[in-house]
């Protein structure tokens, strides 16, 4: 049991220093947060406003009991609402200096949202094979979302591609392992605060200055890697369900 534990923990020393070797300086600060946010809408990320942290582990939005804090969109028309038009995103910045920032997947991009430590163990292996990753985001809460191209939206809805993946911001806490958002659901884009008095972000640790990928080019080395997660932490995550064609 022992010498299972040691290796469990000399695993996690040796993801959290590659991780910290590849994590960017600038972090979610006042400074660079306009510019940041300026070049994921020039990535083709549509953002929109979101609540920010409040004192005690409050969300910004009053909501007793807001079952995301800190994690959702101002407005409920986010949807229509979200741009990358710059000086919209400049005037919201500007005039919601503590507003974090959501963008909507499914119109140009998706997100495989996976638990840290499965991420991390499958970038390192995607980028040693020379697979083209594209941006990826660490947040403190334990996830890592891997940005891809979206699955898009067919005329034909019949043509829509299902799957058991997908995931909505209510629903989240039904997929420990890996979500995949796509149509009619949002992630934070760093920079961004979470709830709590330890400082913790959502940021980049790969920026959106690269190109999208396939999601298909990175779905089995993050589900291999979600499912021995799984497996040696059976109280804190699941393994990817299969897709349904």
């Amino acid at each position: 049991m022992s010498a299972e534990n040691g290796g469990g923990t000399h695993r996690q020393g040796r993801l959290a220093r590659w991780l910290r070797g590849r994590r960017p300086k600038e972090t979610a600060d006042t400074g660079g947060r306009e510019a940041l946010l300026l070049a994921a809408a020039r990535a083709g990320l549509p953002l929109a406003p979101a609540a920010h942290p409040a004192p005690g582990y409050r969300c910004s939005c009053d909501r007793v009991g807001c079952p995301t804090p800190a994690r959702h969109p101002v407005s409920f028309a986010w949807q229509t609402q979200s741009t990358t038009d710059r000086a919209q995103i400049e005037r919201w910045a500007r005039h919601q200096p503590q507003a974090n920032f959501i963008t909507a997947t499914g119109m140009v991009h998706d997100v495989l949202d996976v638990p840290l430590e499965a991420g991390a163990e499958a970038l390192e292996s995607l980028l040693s094979a020379g697979v083209e990753v594209g941006p990826v985001a660490e947040s403190d809460d334990g996830r890592m979302l891997f940005f891809t191209l979206t699955r898009g939206t067919p005329e034909d809805e019949d043509e829509w591609w299902p799957c058991e993946l997908d995931s909505h911001p209510e629903t989240a806490d039904e997929h420990p392992g890996m979500r995949w958002h796509c149509r009619g659901s949002y992630v934070l884009v760093p920079p961004a605060r979470l709830p709590g008095d330890d400082g913790r972000q959502v940021r980049w640790l790969r920026g959106p200055e690269h190109r999208l990928p396939d999601p298909l080019t990175l779905l089995e080395a993050l589900t291999d890697a979600c499912s021995r997660h799984a497996g040696t932490q059976p109280d804190h995550a699941a393994s990817a369900w299969p897709l349904r064609h």
